[in-house]
């Protein structure tokens, strides 16, 4: 039958009723709404037995009156609501409560814009923009230029030199070198090739370095002296010197490479103990890429800076963005960016105009910006990405640069990185900094457990479709099933599970909630406990092992054994098979494990007694420039004062390169990056600090 719905007013501040006419002749309606209402609050809270303190449902005289308080939702979703208890009532063995027009609003409204891809790949857009103004300042680092001419035609050799050694379509070569202009002709080169690039850092230890290249089948290693130290003999070496010097020509290729060809892998941690190699396509990375240029606003003589290190998926766009415009590439050394002072300058003497760092960066980019106060004439769009962006942090942003867009970005590495952008011009209203709408042709659904989009507003697992999707993880079939799937809604299109939770906004906008699984992010990488912890297990001595966060960034070890191994040999252990990001900074040693009721280790026991482990008791700070010091790294930590001793470690209690750098801005530049390296402990740090302004 048709409804007539009305809306009343209720006699209690702050609350609305939402009324509907029930259909005749349903039988048991008092129980009936029970279950109904049950059924509606699980969906919208995202538990079994959900509980919302927001709504109530009564039926009298065959109405469905919904009481709602009007500072949470409004009407249009209270409107929604009513129509799942319908949903619930008249169809309880329907799968969603959704109607028709909400799902296919989630499904097709909710979805990236639709936009042609240009029939070509990223490196043959670099090469039209080669064709346009071959003269045109390229790349730039410290004293070193390369115009677009010169790139592509050392691009074109190193191509040509991988060919001659027996590159075929979609043949991996891994690029090991540092962040300097042989390395976007290196790039390039494997792309031009038809290979498929494979990023791996020269610090990484061997055994990961082994591991990464075996698992990707790799048998061509692009490098140059000084960076092939850790790559073993498992595949052939090509230095970049020798491929520009072997007489090859400097001419474009024009080797056929389709949209659905392998461009990169990018290897990330694996929860199995092996690192996972995640392979995306020439067209999601074509579709990211335009993504990055429209809304960052990156245009003809635009300058990006690329800050990020080779093995993070966000390098990728840094370094070749601005090549796809007629822009150009500042290559930011990582001493500059450990000095924030050196690196705010390079932004402005290199005329940046669009720049990405993590939000903890940000935060001593503002610190030094704060401290001495300085213009950033150039710089038109900041990125945060990485981690999550706190509201507090865009308020202090747009009080210092109120002129300069924030743009929030989210993505996967198995997504072809960021599909969401949410640009800023002011601070957000909500709570939480959303992560904005969908990039061009990538579609986003929030779902269930049966990949069934939840009600809009409620939580739910967070999951991918489109152009943007992988091909899965190279050489691991279990993990790619787990993961990536078909998009029951799109037939022939893949689909990824992200495992990360989130829900949409009213305004269409998707916000973030947190990971359903142990992976975490440490310095910005994705990190599997379960990779730290199965390399723990390989540690001689250790019979079991845990490892938990503390502070959202401190890895803590915890071992068991029948003889306590030191933990300085444990560390060593861990850094000859994992990156140092990965290496927890404590190691505690332990009779046995705290266990849950039903067998499992209990990590938050764990994470409490790492917290009490960590107070110890060496000493209260005794001087006032110990006092000052203690003061300065709680701030930074974002631990207690009280809970510093005069005689702790600094990168024990959790500190990093960056955190470092922070404490460097935050003590005005009294200390240096080298001066905490040298003197981690609060009491020799402090000899070197002095006492402040009035004496002790």
């Amino acid at each position: 039958m048709e409804t007539i719905p009305r809306w009343t007013r209720d006699p209690v501040p702050g609350t609305a009723e939402y009324e509907v006419p029930l259909p005749e002749g349903l039988p048991g309606a008092a129980s009936a709404l029970a279950a109904a209402h049950a059924r509606v609050l699980t969906a919208l809270s995202g538990e079994p037995a959900g509980h919302h303190d927001t709504l109530s449902v009564t039926v009298t005289d065959g109405i469905l009156r919904l009481r709602y308080r009007t500072d949470v939702l409004d009407a249009q979703a209270a409107a929604r609501i009513a129509g799942y208890h319908l949903t619930a009532l008249t169809e309880p063995d329907r799968p969603t409560l959704l109607s028709e027009d909400e799902l296919r609003f989630q499904l097709d409204e909710l979805a990236g814009p639709e936009r042609e891809l240009p029939d070509r790949r990223v490196h043959e857009l670099f090469e039209q923009r080669v064709a346009l103004h071959p003269d045109a300042v390229a790349v730039v680092q410290d004293g070193r230029q390369w115009t677009y001419r010169e790139l592509n035609s050392r691009a074109n050799r190193v191509a040509r030199a991988l060919l001659a050694r027996g590159l075929r379509r979609e043949g991996v070569v891994a690029v090991v070198m540092e962040r300097n202009p042989d390395w976007p002709a290196a790039v390039l080169g494997v792309l031009k090739a038809g290979g498929v690039y494979l990023p791996v850092e020269p610090h990484f230890p061997a055994d990961r370095t082994a591991r990464t290249l075996a698992r990707a089948d790799c048998q061509l290693v692009l490098t140059e002296p000084g960076s092939d130290g850790n790559v073993g003999r498992a595949a052939r070496k090509l230095f970049v010197d020798t491929a520009y010097a072997e007489g090859h020509s400097d001419g474009d290729l024009g080797i056929p490479v389709t949209a659905d060809q392998l461009a990169y892998i990018y290897f990330t941690s694996g929860s199995t103990g092996e690192p996972k190699g995640a392979m995306c396509e020439h067209a999601g990375f074509v579709n990211h890429v335009l993504a990055k240029i429209g809304d960052l606003g990156i245009g003809a003589g635009r300058t990006v800076a690329q800050t990020a290190p080779q093995c993070f998926d966000i390098s990728l766009w840094q370094l070749v963005s601005a090549l796809l415009v007629g822009g150009r590439t500042l290559l930011v050394g990582q001493e500059t960016i450990l000095d924030v002072p050196r690196f705010v300058d390079t932004v402005v003497r290199g005329r940046v105009n669009v720049l990405q760092i993590v939000p903890s960066y940000l935060e001593a980019v503002l610190a030094e910006l704060e401290q001495r106060p300085r213009e950033l004439p150039d710089l038109r769009c900041v990125s945060v990405t990485g981690e999550a962006v706190k509201k507090e942090l865009v308020q202090r942003w747009f009080d210092a640069m109120p002129g300069i867009r924030l743009v929030n970005a989210y993505g996967l590495t198995e997504t072809s990185d960021d599909t969401n952008h949410e640009v800023m011009d002011r601070v957000p209203d909500q709570e939480r900094v959303p992560l904005g709408r969908p990039v061009a042709n990538v579609r986003v659904y929030v779902v269930d457990e049966d990949l069934v989009p939840v009600p809009l507003g409620a939580p739910g697992e967070i999951v991918f479709s489109g152009v943007c999707v992988g091909r899965g993880y190279v050489n691991d079939p279990e993990r790619t099933k787990a993961a990536f799937t078909d998009d029951p809604y799109r037939p022939g299109e893949r689909l990824y599970r992200s495992g990360d939770h989130g829900r949409w906004l009213p305004d269409g906008k998707l916000e973030f909630l947190g990971r359903r699984d142990s992976q975490v992010k440490i310095r910005g990488f994705r990190v599997e406990i379960g990779e730290i912890e199965n390399a723990l297990l390989r540690v001689p001595g250790v019979r079991d092992g845990a490892v938990v966060v503390v502070r959202s960034a401190q890895l803590v070890a915890f071992c068991t054994g029948s003889e306590p191994v030191g933990a300085d040999e444990v560390q060593g252990k861990l850094a000859a098979s994992l990156p140092p990001y990965m290496v927890p900074a404590v190691v505690h040693w332990r009779e046995r494990l705290p266990l849950t009721g039903n067998g499992k280790t209990d990590r938050k026991t764990l994470r409490a007694l790492a917290e009490e482990l960590d107070a110890g008791d060496s000493g209260a700070p005794e001087t006032a420039a110990e006092r000052r010091l203690a003061a300065a790294w709680a701030e930074v930590l974002g631990i207690h004062a009280d809970r510093i001793g005069r005689l702790d470690h600094f990168f024990d209690l959790g500190g990093t390169s960056l955190s470092a750098v922070r404490l460097a801005v935050a003590l005005d530049r009294a200390i240096t990056l080298k001066d905490v390296t040298h003197h981690p402990v609060l009491a020799d740090l402090a000899g070197l600090l002095g006492a402040p302004p009035g004496g002790r």
